[in-house]
Formats: C-alpha cells, sequence, structure tokens
C-alpha cells in the first residue's frame, strides 16, 4: 500500500495546478480548482485499496491526469460528450468540473474504476455526469453523441470500429495521443474522415500529446 501523501503535498499540488493552468491558457475559478484537487485526493484514497491508476503521488497526478485532460478544453466542439475508456474519470471528470453546463457520459468496462468514478461524481455533485459500466462496442445509447473522447483507448482504426456507432453524423471523435501517431492515421474506417492533428501545449514531466480529431461523415 503506497503511503498517504502529506498536507503539504496537497498544497503543492494546488500551486501547480495554478501555475499548469496558465500555461495552458485555462481559466476556471478557484471552486473548480478546488474540486479538481478534491477529486485527486479521492483518487488517492481509493487507490491505496483498489490500484486504479500508476500515478500515486500528488505532483505526478496533477501532471498526468488533470493537465493530460485540460490541455484539450480550448479543442472541444460543444455538445454532449462521451469519454470512452474513462478508466478512473480522466478526462472525462477535470472536463466535466471545467464544463458544468454540458453533460458528460463517462464510459469503462471496469467495475471497480466505475464505482470510483460514480463515487467521486456523487461527491463532488457533479450533476452533469453520467456513469455507465459496459463495453464500447456493447454501449446502445438513447441516441450518439456529437462529441467522443478517448485516452490511450486503442489504435485510432480499432477505436473507431468500436466507437462508430457512438458518434452521431457530422460529429467529432478526439484522440488523444502521444507524439507518434502517423502510423495510426493508415486504414481508417471508411466513415471517418481525418481532419487535424493537434500538438498540444507541454505538460512538465509528461510526454508531449498530440490531439487527432477526426469527423464522422454525414453519410456512410
Amino acid at each position: 500500500m503506497p503511503p498517504e501523501a502529506a498536507p503539504g503535498d496537497w498544497d503543492q499540488a494546488r500551486r501547480q495546478l495554478d501555475q499548469g493552468l496558465v500555461a495552458l491558457n485555462v481559466d476556471l475559478p478557484a471552486a473548480s480548482r478546488d474540486q479538481l484537487i478534491a477529486l485527486l485526493r479521492l483518487l488517492a484514497q481509493w487507490n491505496r485499496s483498489f490500484n486504479l491508476t500508476a500515478l500515486r503521488t500528488p505532483a505526478d497526478m496533477v501532471a498526468g491526469h488533470l493537465l493530460d485532460s485540460l490541455a484539450v478544453l480550448a479543442h472541444l466542439p460543444p455538445g454532449r460528450l462521451l469519454d470512452v475508456g474513462t478508466g478512473a474519470g480522466f478526462p472525462g471528470l477535470p472536463l466535466a468540473i471545467a464544463r458544468p453546463d454540458t453533460a458528460h457520459v463517462l464510459l469503462d468496462s471496469h467495475l471497480k474504476k466505475t464505482r470510483f468514478v460514480q463515487h467521486a461524481a456523487l461527491t463532488l455533485d457533479l450533476h452533469n455526469v453520467e456513469v455507465v459500466q459496459q463495453r464500447a462496442e456493447q454501449y446502445r445509447p438513447d441516441a450518439p453523441f456529437p462529441v467522443v473522447i478517448a485516452r490511450a483507448f486503442a489504435p485510432l482504426p480499432r477505436l473507431l470500429r468500436l466507437i462508430g456507432h457512438l458518434c452521431a453524423p457530422g460529429g467529432r471523435v478526439l484522440a488523444l495521443k502521444g507524439p507518434a501517431v502517423e502510423t495510426e492515421l493508415t486504414d481508417l474506417p471508411a466513415q471517418f474522415e481525418h481532419l487535424d492533428t493537434l500538438t498540444l501545449p507541454a505538460v512538465t514531466g509528461r510526454d508531449r500529446r498530440t490531439l487527432v480529431v477526426l469527423a464522422r461523415r454525414a453519410v456512410g
């Protein structure tokens, strides 16, 4: 069991978050920043028993979970969002905190992870979050989503084949990837069009991220 973080570590984590948001040009109110740190404290508490994440320290969690998730904010289209393979709630929970007026559905097949995400959403009073425990290819929502996001879920061709039915015609799929993504852009399903590959602002201590933006064709 990893040792519990000291109070000073969390104070430093808040300062790190504030500095990181400035670097990302993301402006959030103090209450939202407090929620983000409270989310990490919940994750650290659960992680001591359930091994939800390999990131153990507050500093690593701020960089690898919060800032990594929030780096996509400037590129998110409006509309209800589906986070596929959310794991312990990333990027979905930070995005829901940052966008309280937008509905977010967080999907994962692992029960212990969705239990944590549900607990975190209830504890943090996130009324714009719905948690679904199911495999992506088996999930059948009432309506497809205008925005689907995935972080380190699967290579792009496989990801799109698994979630094609979840993205509305004309909708967007945003895939958070590492720096070397070109080989994944071949053999994409015909119903998807590659729109852009964006280099996201660097987060201290993390590999540089790229964001691949795809559109589901209106026909096909």
